[in-house]
């Protein structure tokens, strides 16, 4: 029997993930005992078994085998914001659009934690995670923006929006250190909790007479 064209494009598609899953670990596998800088796109596809061409219909940047693509999760969060009360404290329902994140990221084991530690091991790679934070901003802000009251809406959201966002980073680094036995959800808790004030519950705040 042969299956239908949409049968045939969803295969593709989970053939399609299922290689770059291998070939991503396999990456940062390599990133891990060797240092990133000293591992070639060359040196992945030979240990993935596949050619360099194929590599690139894959990935790319050799730094996207360890950061992937972030709009898809920057685009869940704000999703998961926008699905939230109006009527919640604003930083809760930040805290609980991240902590929808992790829930829905699957597997939290030593390979996530070693692919953590190699993204803050190079400059390139740092620099690729500034750009996440600049693209989750430009999707959390409006939204936050509107349920803000009071003076200067767009530049309070922005801040707490880049201050959610670090939070999370924060998290997932503090869990990827060696002999941490916290969960990323338990210290995504503890993050947040630093910043539950009435400046990210989403009033209007006081200025002082001059």
């Amino acid at each position: 029997m042969t299956s239908s064209p949409a049968a045939r494009n969803v295969l593709r598609a989970i053939t399609r993930e299922s290689v770059r899953a291998h070939v991503a670990e396999v990456a940062i596998e390599l990133y891990a005992h060797r240092g990133f800088d000293n591992v070639t796109v060359e040196d992945v596809a030979a240990a993935a078994g596949i050619s360099t061409r194929s590599f690139h219909r894959y990935f790319p940047a050799k730094e996207d085998t360890v950061i992937g693509d972030p709009r898809p999760w920057g685009e869940f969060v704000r999703d998961e914001f926008a699905a939230r009360s109006a009527e919640e404290p604003l930083w809760r329902s930040l805290h609980a659009s991240f902590d929808a994140l992790l829930r829905a990221g699957g597997k939290q084991g030593e390979r996530q934690k070693r692919g953590l530690r190699v993204l803050t091991s190079t400059a390139s790679l740092r620099s690729r995670h500034i750009e996440k934070h600049l693209l989750w901003e430009g999707l959390l802000t409006p939204l936050v923006e509107a349920r803000l009251p009071g003076l200067d809406a767009a530049l309070r959201a922005r801040v707490i929006v880049q201050a959610s966002i670090v939070c999370f980073d924060v998290a997932l680094a503090a869990w990827a250190v060696a002999g941490e036995k916290r969960s990323p959800r338990e210290l995504l808790a503890a993050t947040f909790d630093q910043f539950d004030t009435p400046a990210t519950s989403g009033t209007a705040p006081v200025h002082e007479e001059r």
